[in-house]
């Protein structure tokens, strides 16, 4: 399966049910609490990679106060990496990457798409 990271805020109740999911399914995963170690611009470029898109609003969180207050709508794409980097908590969660690649698992059933 390779090796798995988790993207996790434990004030989140779908982080903590893909947690129950992963644990379920033996899978040891790096749990990355992004919120104290915010992800830098090349792990950002990496997930979207493993994602399969080059296009950051796949892992923005648009409901956040703070994209309103950024002015983030309509951002280019390096602005908005630049402010996930810089304020985590803009970063869609929970992310799981396995192996070559990555999901946003919302529902968190979305997890089970990359480990079978």
């Amino acid at each position: 399966m390779g090796e798995a990271t988790f993207y996790f805020n434990p004030a989140c109740s779908k982080c903590r049910t893909v947690s129950g999911i992963l644990a379920e399914r033996g899978v040891e995963a790096e749990v990355v609490e992004y919120l104290d170690a915010p992800p830098d611009r090349a792990a950002l470029e990496r997930v979207l990679r493993l994602l399969g898109t080059d296009d950051p609003a796949a892992i923005l969180r648009r409901e956040e106060p703070l994209f309103s207050e950024l002015g983030l709508e309509g951002a280019g794409r390096d602005a908005v990496l630049d402010a996930i980097a810089a304020h985590p908590e803009l970063l869609q969660r929970p992310i799981v990457v396995v192996g070559g690649r990555a999901v946003v698992a919302r529902p968190p059933e979305r997890v089970l798409e990359i480990l079978e």
